[in-house]
């Protein structure tokens, strides 16, 4: 017979949080160890240890600084309009057929369109100007917001919907004590996608005449073949993605404490 596994004892667990900020540091000192051995030539990815150097070099200057808060200035603002836009949307038709019948196809169309494709004619649009490119982040936030959105409110459990039916709420009450909480956990999801999608569009919004940003520095650093701003500019991309992570698994963990499977994973 096949023996089974036996659970670690109680008081055991394994390291769950600490794994996963370890894993992406011995990344980083492996990385460290082959461009200081050679094994990575300079010019093709140079070590951790010099692209912090030229951290310490451009915000002595302030360029790293200015450049980077245009960026969190573009896309701050083309999230709160994308992520409004989306989850208005993503309300309106979950909760009504003729929202959908009205809504819905067009956005599918609009999703299934390439960011590049639509370039050109965002450059007619707006020019090359900041409205472009808030467009682009803002259309690029709404689109996964509004998918999770939808979803949520569909894959609420029926005899839920049924419970309000019994209990009497009316309609307002049963969307803020039963729809709303029902596909908070999907809304949620969705705002981390967003938060990604901001940041893609942001890469592409930037290359549309941008004179700052973070977008701009990596074209300037291409231009004089500066690999080690190009390798700052992606981490820094990466930093940011950690941080907004953290900050939905913190929205996450506040409002789905109710949720007995968010619960259970979180233990």
């Amino acid at each position: 017979m096949t023996r089974v596994l036996e659970r670690p004892p109680a008081g055991v667990r394994f390291p769950y949080r600490a794994v996963s900020w370890l894993t992406p540091v011995a990344l980083l000192v492996f990385w460290e160890l082959l461009a200081r051995t050679g094994i990575l030539p300079q010019q093709v990815l140079p070590a951790p240890s010099s692209v912090l150097a030229k951290a310490g070099d451009l915000l002595a200057d302030g360029e790293l600084v200015a450049n980077l808060l245009a960026s969190l200035r573009r896309s701050a603002t083309g999230f709160a309009i994308g992520a409004s836009l989306g989850l208005g949307a993503g309300l309106l038709v979950g909760l009504s057929k003729v929202a959908e019948a009205l809504l819905d196809r067009s956005i599918q169309m609009v999703r299934a369109v390439p960011f590049l494709a639509i370039l050109p004619l965002v450059i007619v649009w707006f020019g090359i100007g900041e409205a472009g490119k808030i467009f682009l982040i803002s259309l690029g936030t709404a689109v996964p917001l509004y998918l999770t959105t939808v979803l949520g409110i569909r894959q609420i459990d029926p005899k839920l919907l049924e419970m309000a039916d019994v209990v009497g709420l009316g309609r307002a009450a049963r969307i803020r004590w039963v729809v709303l909480p029902g596909a908070l956990p999907s809304i949620l999801g969705g705002l981390r996608l967003s938060l990604t999608a901001a940041w893609l569009a942001l890469v592409i919004a930037e290359t549309l005449g941008a004179d700052a940003g973070l977008g701009f520095m990596a074209t300037n650093a291409r231009e004089f073949l500066q690999t080690d701003v190009i390798v700052l500019v992606v981490l820094i991309y990466a930093v940011i993605g950690v941080l907004c992570d953290l900050v939905t698994r913190l929205l996450e963990r506040r409002l789905l404490r109710w949720h007995p499977t968010y619960a259970r994973l979180t233990a």
